[in-house]
């Protein structure tokens, strides 16, 4: 249990870490219809990791259960790998991006969110967006192959949720019980990283990817 959670900390870190769900839950938390959009933006956010790690984790088991042992090792070791290079390649796409700010006019729309359509936000952001499906899937490769058993492979996906989701939900929890002290801090990191979107998703994405090919190349 111990080394899978070692392995799955830097890749609920990636989660953490993505810039662009932070700053839509500051938005959320200062529009018209804060404290509901930004309560189902959570929701939708933590549903959207759990719902993919498990799945991914069912997968992988079922992949560890079929053939002999060390054929399957390798073949899990080889989908970290690809996981990598696919992380690393959104990487340098996102740093080629990071003078485009054209796809953030989305964010202008949030203040008119009800709470189902933040839900839904939430679970896009984190379940289907690229980055965060990949780290999720890294996750529940390395969950299903960890040979946990079914408490242990439980508790593992509901670690590495909880620790990809502490930032969304350390700013609506924070914000709804400190708003005033809270507003200027997160005010100012919504610009930061509204200027600095693409460089952190990038920096971020090479460091989880080079980490996920390095396990896998580990486990040949």
């Amino acid at each position: 249990m111990r080394s899978v959670i070692g392995d799955l900390l830097p890749l609920a870190i990636g989660v953490a870490l993505s810039p662009v769900p932070i700053i839509a839950a500051i938005l959320m938390i200062m529009s018209k219809n804060a404290g509901g959009a930004a309560k189902g933006f959570a929701v939708g956010w933590v549903a959207g990791i759990l719902i993919v790690t498990t799945v991914v984790t069912l997968l992988a088991g079922s992949l560890s259960d079929s053939g002999d042992e060390d054929p399957t090792a390798s073949s899990t070791s080889w989908v970290k790998i690809v996981l990598g290079l696919a992380l690393l390649a959104l990487a340098g796409r996102q740093w080629r991006a990071r003078s485009d700010t054209s796809a953030q006019g989305w964010m202008q729309a949030i203040d008119t969110l009800t709470v189902v359509k933040a839900t839904g936000l939430g679970a896009l952001l984190s379940g289907v967006n690229p980055k965060n499906l990949l780290l999720c899937a890294s996750a529940g490769v390395v969950i299903g192959a960890g040979g946990l058993g079914t408490g242990g492979s439980v508790t593992a996906i509901l670690v590495f949720t909880l620790l990809a989701s502490t930032t969304v939900l350390a700013v609506v929890i924070g914000y709804l019980v400190a708003a005033d002290r809270l507003r200027p801090v997160l005010t100012s990191l919504r610009d930061w990283l509204q200027a600095n979107t693409h460089a952190v998703m990038a920096i971020v994405l090479v460091v989880m990817g080079s980490v996920v090919v390095g396990r896998g190349i580990g486990g040949l």
